[in-house]
C-alpha cells in the first residue's frame, strides 16, 4: 500500500472519529438536561423521606442521628438504620448537586459535570433519552468540541502506531575535505 494512499485512509478514519466526536458530544446539552429533571425528581422523593424519619425523631425528643442510633437490637432494625443513613447521605449529595446544576445553562453544566455521578439517575435519563440532531448554538459548539476531540483523540492514536515504522533520515556521510 502506497504511503499516500494509507495517508488518505488515516485522514478519512480521522474525519470519522471527528464526526463521531460530534455526535456524542452534541447530545451532552439534552442529555444533561434530562438528568436534571430526574435530579430533581428524586431530590424531591428522597426530601419526603429524610423529612418523615426527622419528624418522627422530633416527636420522640431524638436528633436524627440518635433516632438512627437506636435503630438496632435486631437485623430488620439495623439493615432499615443502614438504609436511613444511605438515604440521608444521598439525599444530601443530590441536593447540593441539584443546588448547584439548577439554572445552568448547558455551558455551565458542562463545567459541573462531577455533578452528574449517580447512576440510578444517570441510567434512568439514558433509558428515557431520545438522541436528537441539535440545531441550537449550545448543541452545535459542544458537537465543534466532540469533533476536535474526536480527530486529535484519532490522530494521536494513529501517530503513536505509526511511530515504529517511521524512516529515520540517515545522516550524511562525512566528506573529506
Amino acid at each position: 500500500m502506497s504511503g499516500v494512499l494509507l495517508a488518505m485512509i488515516l485522514r478519512s478514519m480521522v474525519f470519522v472519529g471527528g464526526l463521531a466526536g460530534a455526535a456524542a458530544t452534541s447530545q451532552f446539552p439534552e442529555f444533561s438536561q434530562q438528568y436534571l429533571q430526574r435530579l430533581g425528581g428524586a431530590v424531591d422523593a428522597l426530601g419526603g423521606v429524610v423529612a418523615d424519619f426527622d419528624a418522627s425523631a422530633t416527636a420522640s425528643n431524638l436528633t436524627r442521628d440518635d433516632a438512627i442510633s437506636q435503630m438496632q437490637g435486631t437485623p430488620f432494625l439495623e439493615r432499615r438504620g443502614t438504609d436511613m443513613t444511605r438515604s440521608i447521605a444521598r439525599y444530601e449529595r443530590l441536593r447540593r448537586d441539584l443546588e448547584t446544576l439548577q439554572g445552568q445553562g448547558p455551558f455551565m453544566r458542562a463545567y459541573n459535570g462531577t455533578r452528574f455521578t449517580d447512576p440510578e439517575i444517570a441510567r434512568a435519563a439514558w433509558e428515557a433519552y431520545q438522541p436528537a440532531v441539535p440545531m441550537n448554538f449550545a448543541g452545535l459548539t459542544f458537537a465543534g468540541v466532540g469533533f476536535v476531540l474526536g480527530s486529535l483523540a484519532l490522530s494521536l492514536i494513529f501517530g503513536l502506531l505509526r511511530m515504529p515504522f517511521r524512516r529515520r533520515p540517515r545522516p550524511d556521510p562525512p566528506t573529506s575535505s
